[in-house]
């Protein structure tokens, strides 16, 4: 049976999904608030850069994969102008129904009834070229198998669309030191401290260093047939957001 990685440890392929679902589950009331503390509040910023060049207009098709709690989808709808325009579709999706369910349920908060949908992003149940924008932020390094999510994502993408991938990648040497001490210490005790669950953090950190950096991650969008893939390092190349293009 083939192996993959979960963290630093090496897993059944088959057993990924569902030691990722476990974390999930585990922090999904605390997501928000982790986040906040862990970047400083600049996963805020890295969004916000993300949804601008989305360039989501009115009356287009959206797709949020992996999206949690719901910011980016919320965004998207007010750019679309969702529920005002009789075009715009902005979908919420996440493989994880706690995940799901938290984003669902602040969005309905909000006044936004998005559809939200529970699936796999290595088989996206819809119809090939049928959205205009795809994200995916924070999400593709916990997928097993990221080149056929990637491909779907491509299938999926109308001519002229994009798909924006937000994650965590290597960052500048000098910044490396601090980054290691921070994540492998500092981040397991805020997971113990704030959603009592270290180990879910430590998962969290190692799986950023096992996911592949912005040049190898170009390379593997391009292979899956993205005709054009712009990279955009951010805070010292502790994150990076690709933007493929579909001719």
């Amino acid at each position: 049976m083939s192996k993959t990685h979960f963290g630093y440890q090496s897993v059944d392929e088959t057993e990924k999904a569902g030691k990722v679902a476990e974390v999930f589950h585990s922090v999904a009331n605390k997501y928000d608030v982790m986040n906040d503390l862990m970047s400083f509040g600049l996963h805020r910023l890295w969004k916000k850069v993300t949804i601008a060049r989305a360039q989501v207009r009115p009356g287009q098709k959206v797709l949020d994969i992996a999206g949690g709690t719901g910011d980016l989808a919320k965004a998207f709808a007010q750019a679309a102008q969702f529920g005002a325009n009789t075009d715009a579709q902005v979908w919420l999706s996440d493989i994880n129904a706690s995940m799901l369910g938290v984003g669902r349920d602040r969005l309905l908060d909000d006044g936004l009834a998005l559809p939200c949908v529970q699936f796999d992003a290595e088989k996206i149940p819809f119809p090939e070229n049928y959205f205009d924008v795809i994200t995916v932020a924070f999400g593709l390094r916990n997928m097993t198998h990221k080149e056929v999510a990637l491909a779907e994502m491509l299938r999926v993408i109308k001519p002229g669309g994009r798909v924006l991938v937000l994650e965590f990648s290597k960052p500048d040497e000098f910044l490396q030191p601090i980054y290691d001490a921070y994540s492998f210490k500092v981040l397991p005790w805020l997971g113990e401290k704030i959603a009592q669950d270290a180990e879910s953090y430590r998962y969290l950190a190692e799986s950023i260093r096992m996911h592949p950096d912005a040049e190898t991650l170009k390379d593997m969008m391009l292979k899956v047939g993205f005709d054009e893939v712009d990279t955009h390092r951010m805070t010292g190349g502790i994150v990076a957001l690709h933007i493929g293009i579909k001719y």
